[in-house]
């Protein structure tokens, strides 16, 4: 059948191959978690002075303090 090192070999790049996909996958998961969260739209309230964030792609938010309607922040 197999002798010992083969055995040890094949047993190592399977273990290899399940860590390495375990990494991929979690580092994948966890990018794309950190990108929704970093693509937010600033806003700032022109009647009580507040900085706050809505999602990406708003373009008017009310503010959670006093609940003044924003526009969002242009650079």
């Amino acid at each position: 059948m197999f002798d010992l090192t083969t055995a040890v070999v094949f047993y190592c790049v399977l273990v290899g191959v399940a860590v390495v996909s375990l990494w991929l996958w979690y580092d994948r998961r966890d990018h794309r978690s950190f990108e929704a969260e970093r693509r937010k739209t600033t806003f700032h309230c022109i009647r009580c002075d507040a900085l706050y964030s809505a999602p990406s792609g708003t373009e008017v938010c009310r503010c959670p303090k006093c609940g003044h309607e924003n526009a969002r922040l242009k650079f």
